[in-house]
């Protein structure tokens, strides 16, 4: 569907394969025949009303909802307009495909924030025009805004973009009974390391370490960030306790074989990084910030411990 050489192509390369496309109608036939026009090009999630198209989209968004608007219960009005009110939702394109060609519709839908309008029946070619535009300027966007959420030096995301997204791991954990796992890392003696080699060979050992992290973490669900100085941390969805203390000590051993000099380190003469992982089993209540902290008490007990190891405890939450 796409050409190798237009910008879509490139993004999605780097997303990580096939778009992923909801197709929200309550007559199957309609359905149908949208599955026909893209089912060999985009992974596609159906929908036959209101709710279950609003749970698909918080559960798992798609990169661009076709939406029908006479539905039962819920229309495709209050559904556009429930997508644009949330934050984890509000910036998936919704474009609605409707038997009513009236301008007065179309203008209200575009209002509660659609964009675009397509008749039915649909033409093939006009609704993979236009849902490939719409795409690309998607993507686009997407692009745009990771960049505000990168970290400068590394290329793995910040802080900021940390915070954000381990909040809303922890309630989709929650919403939706799955483990979520965190590693929490620390380079040992750094600072020495800075001391002894400057700190340009210290941000050129810093930005091995992310691209370490990034290679090492393949699910594109799994987060990559650098928490501050030369701490970095990684969020595992749907990462039991267990499988993320195993991938904690594979890190570990994956930079120490870098085999990056530290003379100045107590512990060998490569450098070597501690780390504390938590996790939050399928059951119970969650708390991000409970999740954070166990995760830090690991670390410092990584470090008591002699460093370049991990250390874990699966977090109790009530």
């Amino acid at each position: 569907m796409f050409d190798d050489d237009t910008p879509i192509a490139q993004i999605l390369e780097a997303s990580h394969g096939k778009p992923k496309l909801l197709v929200v109608d309550d007559q199957p036939i309609n359905i149908q025949v949208m599955h026909q026009i893209f089912g060999a090009d985009f992974q596609m999630f159906m929908a036959t009303s209101g709710p279950q198209a609003l749970a698909i989209c918080k559960d798992n968004p798609p990169d661009l909802v076709l939406l029908d608007i006479v539905m039962p219960g819920i229309d495709g009005f209050e559904v556009c307009t429930q997508l644009k009110a949330d934050d984890a939702t509000r910036n998936i394109p919704v474009i609605f495909v409707t038997a009513h060609n009236d301008a007065a519709q179309e203008t209200h839908g575009l209002d509660v924030g659609a964009v675009d309008f397509i008749s039915k029946p649909v033409n093939p070619a006009v609704v993979r025009a236009r849902v490939k535009t719409h795409l690309t300027l998607k993507f686009q966007s997407d692009v745009m805004r990771k960049l505000v959420f990168l970290d400068g030096l590394t290329g793995v995301f910040n802080r900021r973009y940390f915070d954000q997204q381990l909040g809303m791991e922890m309630a989709r954990s929650v919403r939706n009974s799955t483990p979520l796992s965190l590693i929490m890392l620390d380079v040992d003696f750094f600072k020495r390391y800075n001391d002894h080699y400057g700190h340009q060979a210290g941000d050129d050992c810093l930005r091995q370490i992310a691209l370490t992290l990034k290679e090492s973490l393949r699910r594109p669900a799994d987060l990559v960030a650098r928490y501050g100085g030369e701490e970095f941390a990684c969020i595992l969805p749907e990462t039991s306790f267990d499988d993320a203390l195993a991938l904690a000590r594979d890190l570990e051993q994956r930079v120490r074989a870098k085999n990056i000099p530290h003379e100045r380190s107590d512990i060998a003469q490569v450098v070597t990084v501690s780390l504390g992982v938590s996790g939050r089993d399928a059951a119970g209540a969650g708390d991000a910030d409970v999740l954070l902290a166990e995760a830090d008490v690991q670390l410092y007990k990584a470090k008591h411990a002699g460093r370049g190891r991990a250390c874990g405890q699966l977090t109790k939450l009530a």
